[in-house]
C-alpha cells in the first residue's frame, strides 16, 4: 500500500500472461498501461461531468458485472485520489495514482460492487496524504470510511516492531464486520507483488514470506482463487527462483508440442454432451506454475494432460450430475478421483464436481463440472457475494428477518475469538501464521443437531473450547459416535461429538490438555487459566521453617471457609479438628478422606496441615521418612468431597447412565476422567461433592447397580508426599 512497489526490471514473477499449453487462463482484459494511465492522471478530466479517461478500464470491467451501477461515486473517488496523490511517485517512476487504479481494476474484474471500488480508489489516501477519515466519511459515507480505515496501516512511529502484526490484527477485526476490507487488501498485495522487481532482494523475500504465510491462506479461505493462484506464482518466483525457472521450461516445452491431449479430450466431451442434449461450455484450464510444480513432484515426468484440466460449465445444479453421468457412461472414469463439492461445499464456499477420465494411451484428464454461478464464486469467492449490508433476497433471510451472512465463515469467527486472548503482538503473529497453515476444515455434529467447524487434526479438547469457550475448563470427557473417548481423540469429518461437562465453575484444565489442543482458541484459553491459577504445592517440606502461630485453644478447629467465605460456586468441605493451633487444613487429594474415615495429618509449608486417611500409602512413607504426625479428627460437619473409581465393561450409554445414577443420589460431580478402553473394559474416576457423608455407601451401591459396572471403590493414589 506504500509507494515502494515498482515494475519488474527483469523476467521475474510471471503475471496473468502465463505461458501455458492452451493459451491464457481466461480471456482477461488487457493489462493496465501504467504510463498511459500516468499521463491521463496528470492531465486530469476533460470536463467536470465526464468520467476521466484514466478510469475507463475500471468502468468497463465494472459494467460487465453491474450494468446498472451508479458510476458517480467512482468519478468523485478518482478525482479525490488523483488530486491527493498528485506529485507522489512510485519507485518505478510512475505517478502513484496508477497503484490504486490497478488495485481497483483487479477488484472490478472479479465483480466487486461500487462501494468496494470506491474505497479501493481511496485506500491509500488516509495513509499517505492529508485526507482524513472524517473527510472520506463526509464525502462517501460510513461504509467507504470503514473500508478505508480497515486497510490503513498503523504507524511504525507509534507501534515500532509491533506495527505489522497489529495492523493485520486491526484488519482482521475489521474483516469480521465487513469482508470487503480483506478483499481490498488482497488486491492491494497482488498489485504490489506484480511490481516488486526493483526492491532489494531481502525486502522482496520478506514481503513474499508474509504473503505466503498470511495473505495466500486468507485468499484461499475467502475463496478468491483468482488472486490466490497468481499470488502463489509470484511468491514462487521470488522464494524459489530455480524451481520456478525449471517449471517455466516445462510449460514452454509443453506449449511447443504438436499434439494437445487436453484439446482432444475436450472435443470428445463436447460431442458426448451435444448428443445427450446438455448445453455446456467445455474449456481448458491450464495449471498455474505452482500447480505444475506440485504435479511434477508428485508424478515425476509430466505428460500433456498433466498441464491442465477441463472445465465444464452448465446452467443448473442438476445438469452437473447429468454431465457426470454422461462422462462416466461414455468414457473411462477414474473412480478414485471423484469428489462431490456441490453436495458438501468446501469451507471457503467452493462448489464443483471433480472427476477424471482415462485416455487409451493411459493419460488421465481431470474434469471440473460446475454451474456458471459456482464458477463465479470459485474464482472471486466472497468478492462475488457483493455488499453484506445490502437488502437480502427473501431466500437469504432468517425467519426473524436477520440476514444469513455467508461472508462471515466459521473459521473467521474462531480467529476473531482467539485473537482477543492473544497476550502480545508476537503471540498473535506466530499463532496467526500457525492457524492459517491449517488449510483443511472438518465438520463435526453435536447431539442437538448443531455443527462445529474445526481444522483438520482437531481433538475433543478443541471441540470443547469451540462449543463452550472458557466453560470448557469443566469438561470431563466425551463420546465420539456414541462411544466413550478420551479428550485427546482426533476427530474426523462427520463425527458426532457429545461433550460431558462437570458442574463446578472453578474446575481447572489439565496441563496435559495443551498437548492435545490443536486450535489457537483452546491453547490460549488453557494457558491463560493455568497462568492465572497455578496448581498448589502439596508436596512441600515439613513445617521446620514455618512462622510461629499465635497460641489458641489446645485443640484448634481447622475447617474450610463457611459458605459466605468460600470461593463462588465451590462448596465447603467437612470440618476437621487438628492439634495445630490456627493451622489451615487441606484434605489430601491422594486419598480424599471423608467422615467417618480414621485420619491423621502432616504439616506442610506455610503452617498448613494436610489430612490423609490413616491407611493411605503416603502416610506410611512419610512416617518412614521421620515426618511428625499431627493429630486430626472429624468435627460435626457432614459435607464431604471424595474420589471414586468405577470399573466397567464398554457399552453404549454407560457414562450417561452412570452419571444419572450419581445425580439421583445427590452427588455433585466436581471432575471426572475416562481412560481409553482396554479389552472392552473402561475405568472412570470421579471426584464428587456430597452434602452428607453418610450417603457415600448408598452412592457407591447405586453406581455398582448400573448395568456394566462391576466395581466401585475409593481412589488410592501411589504418589508420594503430603
Amino acid at each position: 500500500m506504500n509507494a515502494e512497489a515498482v515494475n519488474p526490471a527483469s523476467p521475474g514473477p510471471v503475471t496473468s500472461g502465463h505461458v501455458t499449453a492452451a493459451g491464457s487462463r481466461r480471456k482477461a482484459r488487457p493489462r493496465l498501461d501504467l504510463r498511459r494511465l500516468g499521463r491521463a492522471a496528470l492531465l486530469g478530466p476533460a470536463a467536470r461531468d465526464r468520467l476521466p479517461d484514466a478510469i475507463g478500464h475500471v468502468v468497463d470491467a465494472h459494467r460487465a458485472h453491474h450494468p446498472d451501477a451508479d458510476l458517480e461515486p467512482l468519478r468523485r473517488a478518482y478525482l479525490l485520489a488523483e488530486s491527493s496523490h498528485r506529485g507522489q511517485m512510485r519507485k518505478s517512476g510512475e505517478p502513484y495514482i496508477t497503484h490504486p487504479l490497478a488495485v481497483t481494476l483487479i477488484l472490478a474484474e472479479l465483480g466487486a460492487e461500487t462501494t468496494t471500488l470506491t474505497a479501493s480508489l481511496l485506500h491509500d489516501t488516509v495513509e499517505d496524504t492529508d485526507v482524513t477519515l472524517d473527510q472520506v466519511g463526509e464525502e462517501f459515507g460510513e461504509e467507504v470510511r470503514y473500508l478505508v480505515d480497515g486497510v490503513t496501516k498503523l504507524e511504525k512511529v507509534d507501534y515500532g516492531a509491533a506495527a505489522e502484526p497489529e495492523t493485520f490484527r486491526k484488519m482482521l477485526v475489521a474483516t469480521g464486520n465487513d469482508v470487503r476490507v480483506m478483499s481490498i487488501k488482497l488486491a492491494d498485495r497482488l498489485h504490489n507483488m506484480r511490481t516488486l522487481g526493483v526492491m532489494r532482494q531481502e525486502k522482496q523475500e520478506r514481503i513474499a514470506k508474509v504473503t505466503r504465510d498470511v495473505l495466500i491462506p486468507l485468499a484461499e479461505r475467502l475463496g478468491v482463487q483468482a488472486l490466490k493462484t497468481e499470488l502463489e506464482d509470484l511468491v514462487f518466483a521470488i522464494l524459489h527462483p530455480e524451481e520456478y525457472a525449471h517449471t517455466r521450461e516445462l510449460i514452454v516445452g509443453n506449449a511447443a508440442r504438436a499434439d494437445d491431449p487436453l484439446a482432444e479430450v475436450a472435443e470428445d466431451v463436447r460431442t458426448v454432451l451435444r448428443e445427450a442434449d446438455i448445453t455446456a461450455d467445455v474449456l481448458i484450464r491450464p495449471r498455474h506454475f505452482v500447480s505444475v510444480h506440485r504435479v511434477s513432484r508428485k508424478r515425476g515426468r509430466l505428460r500433456g494432460a498433466d498441464f491442465g484440466r477441463l472445465l465444464v460449465l452448465v446452467n443448473e445444479d442438476a445438469d452437473c450430475y447429468g454431465v457426470l453421468g454422461e462422462l462416466h457412461t461414455c468414457m473411462t472414469p477414474v473412480v478414485s478421483e471423484f469428489k462431490d463439492f456441490i453436495a458438501v461445499p468446501k469451507f471457503n464456499l467452493y462448489q464443483s464436481l471433480h472427476t477424471a477420465v482415462a485416455r487409451e494411451d493411459g493419460q488421465v484428464v481431470e474434469v471440473l463440472i460446475r454451474t456458471h454461478q459456482m464458477h463465479k464464486v470459485a474464482e472471486a469467492g466472497v468478492v462475488a457475494l457483493g455488499n453484506p449490508y445490502a437488502a437480502p433476497p427473501e431466500e437469504q433471510s432468517t425467519s426473524d428477518g436477520e440476514r444469513v451472512d455467508p461472508t462471515r465463515p466459521g473459521w473467521l469467527s474462531r480467529l476473531l475469538e482467539w485473537q482477543r486472548g492473544a497476550p502480545d503482538p508476537d503471540t498473535f503473529w506466530s499463532t496467526l501464521r500457525e492457524d492459517l497453515a491449517q488449510d483443511r476444515e472438518i465438520t463435526v455434529f453435536r447431539p442437538d443437531g448443531g455443527t462445529l467447524g474445526l481444522p483438520e487434526g482437531a481433538t475433543c479438547v478443541d471441540a470443547a473450547y469451540a462449543q463452550y469457550g472458557e466453560d470448557a475448563h469443566a469438561c470431563m470427557g466425551a463420546r465420539v459416535n456414541g462411544r466413550l473417548a478420551t479428550l485427546s481423540t482426533i476427530l474426523k469429518d462427520g463425527d458426532t461429538v457429545q461433550l460431558l461437562m462437570g458442574q463446578d465453575p472453578a474446575s481447572e484444565p489439565s496441563r496435559e490438555w495443551l498437548e492435545h489442543a490443536h486450535t489457537p482458541a483452546a491453547r490460549i484459553a488453557i494457558q491463560r487459566r493455568l497462568t492465572a491459577r497455578p496448581a498448589p504445592d502439596e508436596t512441600a517440606a515439613p513445617e521446620t521453617a514455618a512462622a510461629p502461630r499465635p497460641p489458641a485453644d489446645a485443640s484448634a478447629a481447622a475447617r474450610a471457609p463457611e459458605p459466605s467465605e468460600a470461593a463462588p460456586g465451590r462448596p465447603a468441605a467437612a470440618q476437621v479438628l487438628v492439634d495445630r493451633p490456627g493451622a489451615t487444613v487441606r484434605l489430601a487429594g491422594c486419598c480424599t478422606p471423608v467422615p467417618p474415615d480414621e485420619v491423621t495429618g502432616f504439616a506442610v509449608r506455610g503452617g498448613a496441615v494436610t489430612v490423609h486417611r490413616a491407611g493411605c500409602p503416603a502416610v506410611a512413607r512419610m512416617k518412614g521418612a521421620g515426618r511428625a504426625e499431627v493429630g486430626a479428627r472429624w468435627g460435626e460437619g457432614a459435607e464431604c468431597r471424595v474420589t471414586l473409581v468405577a470399573e466397567s465393561f464398554v457399552r453404549p450409554h454407560l457414562l450417561a447412565d452412570l452419571t444419572e445414577a450419581m445425580a439421583l443420589e445427590g452427588a455433585e460431580i466436581v471432575s471426572a476422567t475416562v481412560e481409553p478402553p482396554d479389552r472392552q473394559q473402561v475405568r472412570h474416576t470421579y471426584t464428587v461433592q456430597l452434602a452428607d457423608a453418610a450417603r457415600l455407601p448408598s452412592l457407591m451401591r447405586a453406581m455398582r447397580h448400573v448395568a456394566g459396572v462391576y466395581d466401585v471403590s475409593r481412589a488410592q493414589s501411589h504418589t508420594p508426599g503430603a
